[in-house]
């Protein structure tokens, strides 16, 4: 009661605590869905109708496999094609926020600067914001005292810089789905020369249409169930987070310029489609 007393008596308000930072790795159920229940399909339907030993084939998985990652690279750095194969895992389990909690966790940051009437009150929640690396750059920027319009050209081309770099990820894996059925076609005319190159003994014509039609399966089930999906994925989290990193910086620099949070509310939710606009302060 005393505190309470001593704050009304001052005229000031207590620091509001901003909303929490939604932490952690989500699985996306989607992709894992979508791909799990792809090969669950085929790998049923190649059981009903036969033998499954009869669609696996070491040279036409080399060929397929091998053949890809080969010629990726050379459309790419070998650094670049190997981290591609993690990033492919980012489609599945991911840190990233909504960009409607974007928006109300910059404007509880804004609200809390607005009503103790200094950005050096941010520094007490930079440990909060620790999960959120972006956010954290912004706001230490901010609080050690730079402009706000330097501010927010600093964040724009580290915006750009992480878009370009998630960009060119999903470009080495669309460049594999292109890469991928076309040494199928490759595999395919190999076994169709050894086949037509052995006419005479019968046994060799089995294993030789296997790697002719096998190749072209692989191809086609890496090109359209793997490769080109996932990169569609990254693609549409890289524009999620781009547009959250954009939140933020338009926040951070609404903050240095010590704007009124309504209006930075009017400005977020400009950007945001209809259906995630944001309250905060109704």
């Amino acid at each position: 009661m005393a505190n309470a007393s001593a704050a009304n008596s001052t005229g000031q308000q207590a620091s509001p605590a901003p909303r929490p930072i939604q932490a952690g790795v989500t699985l996306d159920f989607a992709t894992l869905l979508g791909v799990a229940g792809g090969f669950i399909l085929i790998t049923s339907a190649m059981i009903l109708g036969g033998s499954l030993g009869s669609f696996i084939d070491i040279p036409a998985m080399l060929i397929v496999l091998g053949g890809t990652f080969m010629v990726t690279s050379i459309s790419y750095t070998l650094k670049e094609v190997v981290r591609a194969q993690s990033v492919m895992l980012r489609a599945i389990a991911y840190r990233q926020q909504q960009p409607s909690d974007a928006a109300m966790q910059i404007l509880s940051l804004a609200d809390v600067a607005r009503k103790q009437g200094s950005v050096l009150e941010l520094q007490k929640h930079m440990q909060n914001l620790r999960n959120t690396p972006f956010l954290h750059k912004a706001i230490s920027l901010v609080v050690d005292g730079i402009p706000a319009d330097d501010v927010a050209r600093i964040l724009e081309r580290e915006v750009y810089a992480t878009m370009q770099r998630h960009m060119k990820s999903a470009g080495i894996l669309r460049r594999a789905g292109e890469v991928a059925p076309a040494m199928g076609l490759i595999g395919t005319l190999i076994g169709l020369v050894q086949m037509l190159g052995r006419l005479e003994d019968p046994s060799t014509i089995g294993p030789a249409m296997a790697v002719a039609l096998l190749t072209t399966f692989y191809g086609a089930v890496l090109a359209n169930m793997v490769f080109t999906p996932l990169a569609s994925k990254l693609e549409r989290n890289a524009d999620v987070e781009a547009q959250v990193n954009q939140i933020y910086a338009m926040g951070t620099a609404s903050i240095g310029r010590q704007e009124n949070p309504r209006r930075l509310e009017v400005a977020l939710n400009s950007i945001l489609p209809p259906s995630e606009r944001v309250r905060y302060f109704d």
